[in-house]
């Protein structure tokens, strides 16, 4: 039995080697085609005969009217905040409703929710752009990024499930006790049952910032070709077009670590409270 089980345990250490080295071999080939002195697009090896940080330094120094990562970037930036903050109360607000309140339509709201949430998003993709549109949010590039916005945040709330099961983990007995001192249900939420809850809120935030800071298809579909007001997923795919992929091959991938960065300094700064709020929702 005891070699059995050691077998076993090579056996299982064996393939997880093997699937992190199928895991990594993607970043390991990008952060090497990012700081590759060779320009063109495919090469016929992996390792660059040189390196440099040109493609870095070209990329943010573009003066190319089509390729604009800095107004990308910032674009990007800015419609993530926004729809990240008005994601984050949507769902925080609707869990706590879900978990705290009791009343008639509760559990039919709860189970459409899970149907609706079983269908990807891009299934409404074209209803939705004929609503935006007559609307007029498709008017101007402006107008396109606030309709960005009411996209990415407007169906957070039916993601409640794992905050709810997160708040079920905390004692309505607090909530009692916070309501015979005279405070009302919204004042329990703010200076209570939020100030317990810095985990979810923590994932919440990093799930909804991810959607619009990598989102390709619905930008794609409601900025159209207003180059200027592209986010960084759309611009970066601008850079492999036929008439560009040839010069700007390797700063796509610069691009490409560049936009990678926030996201795990993000993610290794708010790592602890990331992996209690999954593990809080789980026991919940």
């Amino acid at each position: 039995m005891k070699q059995r089980r050691m077998i076993s345990n090579v056996l299982c250490h064996v393939l997880l080697a093997v699937l992190g080295f199928i895991w990594v071999l993607p970043i390991f080939y990008v952060i090497l085609t990012a700081f590759r002195e060779e320009t063109g697009s495919y090469k016929s090896y992996i390792f660059p005969k040189g390196y440099t940080l040109d493609n870095f330094i070209n990329l943010i120094n573009t003066s190319n009217s089509m390729i604009d990562f800095k107004r990308w970037f910032l674009n990007t930036l800015i419609i993530a905040i926004f729809s990240t903050i008005i994601a984050a109360f949507f769902t925080i607000c609707v869990a706590y409703c879900m978990s705290r309140l009791r009343f008639r339509l509760r559990k039919p709201f709860m189970n459409l929710a899970m149907i609706l949430g079983m269908f990807p998003g891009f299934m409404s993709m074209i209803a939705v752009y004929y609503i935006l549109k007559g609307l007029g949010f498709l008017e101007t590039g402006l107008l396109k990024q606030v309709a960005l916005v009411l996209v990415y945040s407007g169906g957070a709330g039916l993601g409640f499930y794992i905050a709810k099961g997160f708040l079920d983990t905390i004692p309505k007995a607090i909530d009692e006790a916070a309501y015979i001192d005279g405070a009302t249900k919204w004042q329990t939420l703010i200076h209570i049952t939020l100030p317990l809850s810095k985990p979810i809120i923590t994932y919440t935030l990093l799930t909804a910032f991810m959607g619009p800071w990598v989102d390709y298809i619905f930008a794609k579909v409601i900025m159209g070709s207003d180059n200027q007001y592209y986010t960084i997923a759309i611009g970066l795919w601008t850079m492999l077009q036929k008439e560009y992929i040839e010069t700007y091959y390797t700063q796509f991938y610069a691009g490409c670590v560049l936009i990678s960065i926030p996201i795990s300094i993000l993610f290794v700064l708010t790592q602890k409270y990331y992996v209690e709020g999954v593990s809080g929702a789980v026991k919940g």
